[in-house]
């Protein structure tokens, strides 16, 4: 569910009339007579996240704070941090027309990354009827039936949310939908977007019937009957879903603005949008232009749409620092979800003997056309969740090195890397490849994964300490819609390895949890990385990005003394670019 911030702490704007020109002595070590700063947040707890990182085994670094921070306030102009440090300092930066924030003890913290979501279907599924957190078949009918009554009969009735993981073993069918809302087409697209569920008119108006084959990668299920049963099953999906009229542009734009407004609000200076077409493309590069972007967003473009791809292989990545939108990714899918059992696995699922899972060019990755664009300068993200799905991945992350050296320098990406055998986990760090990870997966797949994969398997899966141990870089992020982005959520799952009723008490596997420090590094310092930002954001230091979170609790203190109140943050302020883009 998607959850609006409110805040526990008041924030103070303090007006000022000084001189417009201060001296002021800054933690960069220069010295002497400086412009007025545009803002100032002081009285605050700041961590800056300049030290250096914990080590491998989480132990912290030598002149790592513990609580409280390691600064008291943050001075801005013109987009760039010019202060970090006292309270007392920062006031000499004050001028006639700098806006000062007095947050009142909240924790400031370098501007959060999401370094894997989809905007765009957030922002459908802000219009949409939301079906995360339901748990039955009949509670979903309910919301969609509702939603019938204010639409026009005809007219197609989208959903979006179901757990199509938590829901594999008892999947619906199209009766109850059929019978409860017969005379609107309806699509429900699952949680992670690998399974859908649609009733009767969705199936007639798309054509699917008992003789339509299913695509590579895909499964059309069928009843006693050998009638479909209203579910699609990974790349099955896009029948159902192409029949759905595309948006327009500017409903595509609009739907994106809500999506990055709502990220703002939630605390999130850039997204790391994963997988864009050249629809999604045109609508971002629109925004740019109109000046609408109210955070960073960093594009992946589809590998799926080959033609926006090729286009983007002749004129090579984008390598403008300054822009709000920087393209120079591509996304691609290697296997399905472990949830769909679409996951590609080295032997049989534990809950489905004969059965692997689905990879390969067989699911959409065109592995000739992926190397060229990392041979010219793409860095790739992968998508891979199932053992063989890492291996296999890696093994052509290898290939491509060992034909051109230098792609080893691309910073590549195994989004997910959810099941990892052991054999495996080494050759990340050998590769210099990233392990891009959702904390919210772990306690939100918990309840089944261990049936799909056994109980030696899952020792290799969500396996973060593991990774770290191997040398390997980790990035956190929240696959968004598919799951929930709420930082207090993401680092509640990364620290305690529990879900949001807190269960289990001492966490799954608790193993592999991570320190405070190293969880928010996950949406700071490690994201910045993933998208060649480190030495523009990710800290909070002089010369910077203005980029900055403020919000109403203290992880670092609370991650030792009561970490189930991690889920009771919320956001205070958010910066990009200097720009204040959400005040509680």
């Amino acid at each position: 569910m998607i959850r609006r911030s409110s805040s526990r702490v008041v924030i103070t704007v303090i007006a000022v009339a000084t001189a417009a020109t201060v001296t002021a002595a800054c933690s960069s070590g220069r010295s002497g007579p400086s412009p007025a700063a545009d803002l100032i947040i002081t009285n605050g707890r700041v961590y800056s996240m300049a030290w250096p990182e914990p080590g491998p085994d989480g132990s912290p670094a030598v002149g790592a704070p513990a609580t409280g921070g390691d600064a008291e306030a943050v001075a801005v102009r013109g987009g760039t941090i010019v202060f970090v440090g006292s309270a007392d300092a920062a006031d000499r930066f004050r001028g006639e027309s700098t806006r000062v924030i007095d947050v009142a003890g909240a924790t400031v913290l370098p501007g959060l990354i999401d370094s894997h979501t989809h905007v765009g279907n957030l922002g459908a599924l802000l219009e949409r009827v939301g079906l995360v957190d339901v748990q039955t078949e009949e509670e979903a009918v309910a919301l969609v039936a509702e939603r019938a009554k204010d639409v026009p009969a005809g007219e197609w009735i989208v959903g979006q949310g179901w757990d199509e993981g938590a829901w594999a073993n008892r999947y619906p069918t199209m009766a109850l939908l059929t019978e409860r809302v017969p005379n609107h087409p309806v699509f429900m697209r699952s949680l992670h977007s690998f399974a859908a569920w649609g009733n009767r008119m969705a199936f007639e108006r798309a054509g699917i019937t008992a003789d339509t084959p299913a695509p590579t990668g895909g499964e059309i299920l069928l009843g006693p009957d050998g009638q479909p049963t209203g579910i699609l099953l990974n790349r099955a999906t896009t029948l159902l879903e192409d029949a759905i009229p595309t948006p327009t542009t500017d409903q595509l734009k609009t739907r994106l603005v809500t999506a990055l407004t709502q990220m703002a609000n939630d605390g999130f200076v850039a997204v790391h949008e994963a997988g864009l077409d050249a629809t999604e493309m045109a609508a971002f590069e629109a925004l740019e232009r109109e000046g609408r972007l109210p955070i960073r967003v960093y594009a992946m473009l589809s590998a799926r749409d080959t033609e926006l791809s090729r286009a983007w292989l002749a004129k090579g990545p984008d390598r403008d620092r300054d822009s709000l939108l920087v393209t120079r990714s591509v996304k691609a899918f290697y296997d399905g979800a472990l949830g769909s059992r679409g996951a590609r696995m080295i032997e049989d699922y534990s809950d489905r003997p004969g059965y692997t899972g689905v990879s390969g060019t067989d699911y959409g990755f065109d592995e000739a056309l992926v190397a060229d664009m990392m041979k010219a300068g793409f860095q790739v993200g992968i998508h891979a969740i199932g053992d063989a799905g890492n291996r296999e991945t890696l093994n052509f992350i290898e290939r491509v090195i060992a034909e051109d050296p230098g792609v080893r320098g691309g910073r590549h990406r195994i989004e997910h890397a959810q099941v990892v055998h052991p054999d495996d986990i080494p050759r990340f760090a050998a590769l210099g490849v990233i392990a891009s990870m959702e904390p919210a997966h772990a306690v939100e797949d918990m309840t089944w994964a261990e049936d799909r994969v056994g109980p030696e398997r899952i020792k290799g899966a969500y396996a973060w300490r593991t990774l770290r141990k191997a040398g390997a870089r980790l990035a956190f992020n929240s696959d968004n819609p598919g799951s929930d982005h709420n930082i207090f959520y993401g680092l509640h799952a990364a620290i305690t390895r529990r879900d949001k009723q807190r269960q289990p008490a001492d966490g799954w596997y608790p193993e592999q949890r991570m320190t405070a420090d190293e969880a928010i590094r996950g949406y700071t310092t490690w994201g910045a990385y993933a998208g060649f930002a480190e030495a523009e954001t990710g800290i909070l230091a002089p010369d910077r990005w203005a980029d900055i979170t403020v919000m109403d609790i203290d992880p670092f203190a609370l991650a030792t003394t009561d970490p189930g109140a991690i889920l009771d943050g919320s956001i205070v302020l958010t910066i990009s670019n200097g720009q204040v883009v959400y005040e509680k």
